[in-house]
């Protein structure tokens, strides 16, 4: 009842992070000080971060494949700060996954260091590892774009009855047929699209409301994002950022009662800027009227370490998860999916998603 046994695809930054948090959350004990430190729940509907356990893990750079999980996870091009060295022997090794639109191709004009090498295996059968782990949950971390990859991925939770939760712009638990499918299999789905703790997302959509909500007329905004990981190289490729634009756009568009033209709104990554690393940076400006029609605009800048930023939101998803599998409450958790996620079935806003997942977790809402 305790254990989450969890399945990562994509052993990037963000899988760093997470599996570092989990184990230095463990690590600090039940009487610590700064047990909770950085989550939103410590104890979430009986679970704590500890009781997630890594089972099973898929990659397709020859750096990570075939190596221990707890090496694979520091392993380049992996960039984002290390906060926690003390992990355990994991009885994972990394799996091949399928490449597909894994890869972009463009990355081939950059250094060793900085992108993805593929690995010349054969990949594994996803099924059969999910099934052989005894796997609850999978997580979709692979590169903005891959939408054959993700489909993969999500057509094996299917054939197993693991859920999914997909941390990527590629919309499986946004789209009604793929919704239709895991609500017919009775397997919970949260998605799409991790929304991090202190974001660019977060920040713009609560900036968006406080605006509207005091009356003022918005009347053009952008948020513009760098960054010097593989995600940002990965998304210099502007066909493989359809999708991240669509999911980040309609998350501060949803705010208003009367969604700006496309003129004027522009969101999404900007560049890459390699010595960057994983630290990302937003520039964001407001610009609107107020009272007498005079004019009002706002300028942030906001620099986060990107992947840790999302870690603590993607342990609460995998633990809503778990109790949405132990309530056989099956297709897309719609209050999960409104609060973690910036494109989810049904957009709320974020003070409603949030009383909405609380009533969740307490068992007052199914979903």
């Amino acid at each position: 009842m305790r254990e989450i046994r969890i399945a990562i695809a994509g052993v990037g930054n963000c899988a760093s992070s997470l599996i570092q948090g989990i184990e230095y959350y463990k690590a600090l004990g039940e009487g610590h000080p700064d047990r909770a430190l950085g989550l939103m729940h410590y104890d979430l509907g009986g679970y704590r971060p500890g009781d997630i356990q890594i089972v099973a893990a898929f990659d397709i750079d020859k750096r990570k494949v075939g190596r221990p999980l707890r090496e694979a996870i520091f392993a380049r091009p992996n960039c984002t700060k290390v906060f926690n060295e003390s992990l355990p022997d994991y009885p994972v090794t990394v799996e091949m996954g399928e490449v597909l639109d894994g890869v972009a191709p463009h990355m081939e004009d950059y250094i060793e260091e900085r992108r993805f090498i593929v690995a010349e295996k054969k990949p594994c059968d996803v099924v059969e590892v999910l099934r052989e782990s005894d796997t609850d949950i999978l997580l979709n971390y692979v590169p903005v774009g891959s939408e054959k990859a993700t489909a993969i991925y999500a057509e094996a939770c299917l054939k197993t009855g693991v859920s999914l939760i997909n941390c990527i712009p590629v919309f499986i638990a946004s789209s009604k047929s793929w919704a239709k499918r895991f609500e017919e299999k009775n397997i919970p789905i949260i998605g799409d699209d991790i929304k991090s703790q202190i974001g660019a997302t977060i920040i713009h959509r609560t900036l968006t409301k406080l605006f509207e909500d005091r009356g003022v007329k918005i009347d053009s905004t952008y948020q513009l994002n760098i960054g010097g990981n593989t995600d940002f190289l990965n998304m210099l490729n502007h066909h493989r950022l359809k999708s991240k634009k669509i999911s980040k756009t309609e998350a501060v568009q949803s705010q208003l009662q009367n969604p700006l033209k496309n003129e004027n709104i522009h969101i999404g990554p900007s560049d890459y800027v390699p010595w960057l690393m994983d630290n990302k940076i937003c520039f964001l400006r407001i610009e609107g009227r107020i009272f007498g029609n005079i004019p009002v605009s706002l300028e942030l800048r906001l620099s986060v370490e990107d992947s840790p930023n999302s870690a603590g939101v993607v342990i609460d998803a995998i633990r809503c998860c778990k109790i949405a599998r132990n309530r056989r409450v099956g297709g897309v958790l719609i209050s999960p999916s409104a609060y973690f996620m910036k494109h989810p079935l049904v957009q709320f806003s974020d003070e409603k998603a949030r009383d909405m997942v609380e009533e969740f977790i307490a068992g007052k809402r199914e979903k």
